[in-house]
């Protein structure tokens, strides 16, 4: 088995792609091996890793179906809705308060 390439931060030579690089091309790693890593230092935690893959095995991304587009919009929609009061809060509900803000704290005001 043999060692994947390491390379500085912002030097990974031509050819090589991070999965968001692949995803801004529309492309996808399309199950191919990691072909190096980026290694950016960080002091305590340890170095920040990025995986690299060949631009010319990655395939062309699935195009969206109806039925996944209706499933994403679907949970996006359940993510905004408050259980407590069943509105749109008009954003996704944190989950460390499980409910929209003025449900949360019925006491303050809110400009809504």
């Amino acid at each position: 088995m043999s060692a994947l390439p390491v390379y500085p931060w912002r030097l990974a030579p031509q050819g090589l792609a991070t999965r968001r690089q692949l995803r801004a091309a529309g492309l996808r790693p399309g199950g191919q091996d990691v072909a190096a890593q980026l290694e950016r230092s960080r002091h305590r935690r340890g170095p920040l890793v990025a995986f690299l893959y060949r631009i010319d095995r990655a395939l062309p991304v699935r195009p969206m179906t109806p039925a996944k587009r209706e499933a994403l919009n679907r949970a996006n929609t359940a993510r905004r809705t408050c259980p407590a009061c069943g509105r749109d809060a008009g954003y996704v509900i944190p989950p460390s308060l499980g409910m929209c803000a003025p449900c949360a704290y019925p006491d303050e005001q809110h400009i809504t």
